[in-house]
């Protein structure tokens, strides 16, 4: 009898490769559009794991989270369900600049984050080895078609989306001593690039690294500053009004000059300086050499211990990222005070990898060069959780919208943090992992942390990607603040509306509950925002007349078969840029590095004729 022949091929509308923070949110995301998904990963054990810090969050990148979550990601209920320490940073100083950051539970939220991806509807995780891109071309066109993974098993799929994270021809270095891998513990993937230069895009490598982690035993916080939570947390999520969680401390530690020196004496075996390494690393978020180098005047640099879990003593060096030798490592933290005799679980290292220069893709994340192929993460050359969710999030919603033949998913500068990390990384492409801050964003003053759920949930209300329970609790909100706004505008004291005495620097909310006593009641999310839309609604009025200007540049389309060598008066760098690039539209154009306004008032003549 011969033997049964069993299906080596499986069908879906999107395939996510990679499940780390990118592909997680991608994942859901494509799913909660109705689209077929299938989620692979090397190992779904890992899925939702923090490689770095075991923090969410952070200057620009709170922001990002809120966004995420008003446009139904997972990140920041996963946060708040697992969170073990929560600050808002900044409050000293404007509202613009207040980033909600959160301590994880590591092992909690990974294990959350899973159980979220199990639950959802038309999502299939499944533990797979990618090797290759399958590809067609289609009316002279490439077009992705599926995957093949280890075995020879094919996975089709008319959308294919990549967040492979730093596991692209990954390599370790801890001094000398060069390790394959994207993460300590795990292997490399080679394929997947072979695959993406066969399909002609440019491939780069970027480095990262890590600090080492250490025995909380072993300790001296006696000899480190005490670093609480805020006395009343506040949660990432807008599905939460509150959280009740037992705070764990951290505690702050500095480098001192012995430091110092012993890193100067041991530069020669330092990856970074010995040549071993010659890609570029994040300049925002710089190894421990790296500082005693660029700072050198600098005495001393400051270091966090962060706890990485109720349940385990093991702590993050916060500061420390080191791809120093075992032994430069073990004396270092010999010469920290609190950390004399501390016991080094996890050493440091960093990581090399391959990247794709994002100008290769559309403002959906799409690659130009394939149609279906989807790119996210730090595949894209960013650094960071919540920048790799956002992109996921935003992937995976133009994957399932193309499917379904409806608009796409572009979010704009003033609409979103999302839209600026977006708009930069596919116009501006890096030289550097790109990480997000407030100062990237020419509207923050809009893009509060506050406001993002009035920003963003209405559109994902349309789009399918929230259900109707977070509608109805936006619009109850929403009520609300108009309700308090308009109160404060009607509502006389000293001959002049209480709205214009609120936006007096000196003047708190607390003023006004005492003249109006019934806006007691008003939840603390929604009177904070009628609060920074008062106090800031001048500047805020100044900020929408550019707004306005950059709308009627971006009204202005772009063809995407535009032949910029017909417009014969565009200097050759304007027309080698715009060529590269592509812009959608005239605001785009005029973001591009080397594009002059010159150059965009001749495109708007040629565009007008």
């Amino acid at each position: 009898m011969p033997a049964r022949t069993y299906q080596t091929a499986y069908q879906y509308d999107v395939i996510v490769i990679g499940a780390g923070h990118a592909g997680t949110e991608a994942a859901l995301a494509s799913s909660r559009l109705g689209a077929r998904t299938a989620l692979l990963t090397t190992n779904c054990d890992t899925v939702g794991q923090m490689s770095c810090n075991p923090a969410i969050g952070g200057v620009g990148k709170g922001q990002i989270v809120r966004e995420i979550d008003a446009l139904g990601g997972a990140i920041g209920q996963a946060i708040d369900a697992t969170g073990i320490q929560f600050r808002m940073l900044n409050r000293r100083k404007g509202p613009a600049m207040h980033s909600p950051r959160a301590q994880a539970d590591k092992k909690l939220y990974q294990a959350q984050v899973k159980r979220m991806v199990e639950e959802q509807p038309n999502l299939t995780l499944r533990q797979e080895a990618v090797e290759d891109l399958l590809l067609e071309k289609i009316n002279g066109q490439q077009r992705i078609v599926g995957v093949r993974v280890r075995g020879d098993v094919t996975y089709e799929a008319p959308a294919v989306i990549l967040t492979t994270g730093t596991f692209l021809q990954a390599l370790m270095h801890t001094g000398e001593e060069k390790t394959s891998g994207g993460r300590a513990g795990e292997g490399t993937s080679s394929g997947i690039s072979g695959a993406l230069e066969r399909l002609g895009m440019r491939l780069q490598r970027f480095k990262t690294g890590t600090p080492p982690r250490l025995n909380g035993r072993t300790i001296d916080y006696s000899k480190t500053e005490l670093q609480p939570g805020d006395d009343a947390p506040q949660p990432f999520s807008f599905l939460n009004d509150t959280l009740s969680v037992e705070q764990m401390p951290c505690h702050i530690t500095y480098t001192n000059e012995q430091v110092h020196q012993l890193i100067r004496d041991n530069l020669s075996r330092a990856p970074m300086y010995s040549g071993q390494i010659d890609s570029n690393g994040p300049r925002y978020c710089p190894s421990i050499e790296d500082k005693i180098v660029r700072f050198a005047d600098k005495s001393q640099h400051q270091l966090f211990l962060e706890p990485e879990g109720r349940n385990t003593l093991e702590v993050y060096v916060n500061g420390v990222s080191t791809s120093l030798p075992r032994d430069v490592q073990d004396a270092m933290f010999r010469l920290i005070p609190g950390l004399e005799n501390a016991e080094i679980m996890r050493y440091g290292y960093a990581v090399e990898y391959d990247f794709a220069p994002p100008d290769q893709l559309t403002n959906t994340l799409e690659s130009k060069l394939a149609g279906g192929l989807y790119l996210a993460g730090q595949i894209n050359g960013t650094t960071g959780y919540e920048e790799a969710g956002a992109q996921g999030l935003v992937a995976g919603a133009n994957a399932a919208l193309k499917l379904a033949s409806r608009q796409p998913l572009v979010l704009t500068r003033d609409q979103s943090y999302i839209g600026v990390l977006i708009d930069d990384l596919v116009t501006c492409g890096v030289d550097e992992p790109y990480r997000m801050f407030t100062s990237r964003a020419e509207y923050r003053l809009l893009l509060r942390q506050d406001n993002a759920d009035r920003r963003l949930t209405p559109l994902a209300a349309k789009l399918g990607l929230v259900g109707e329970d977070r509608r109805l609790r936006l619009e109850e909100k929403v009520s609300a603040v108009e309700s308090a706004t308009n109160l404060l505008e009607n509502t006389y004291y000293q001959g002049s509306p209480l709205s214009k005495y609120l936006r007096r620097p000196e003047v708190e909310w607390s003023d006004m509950v005492e003249q109006l006593p019934e806006l007691a009641s008003l939840a603390h999310d929604a009177s904070t925002q009628v609060l920074n839309d008062v106090k800031y609604a001048g500047y805020i009025a100044r900020q929408q007349v550019e707004i306005d200007r950059q709308s009627r540049l971006s009204a202005k389309r772009i063809p995407g078969s535009f032949d910029y060598e017909k417009v014969s008066q565009l200097r050759a760098e304007a027309r080698e840029k715009l060529t590269q690039i592509r812009p959608a539209d005239l605001s785009q154009a005029s973001r591009i590095s080397g594009v002059t306004p010159a150059d965009i008032a001749l495109l708007m003549v040629y565009l007008d004729r």
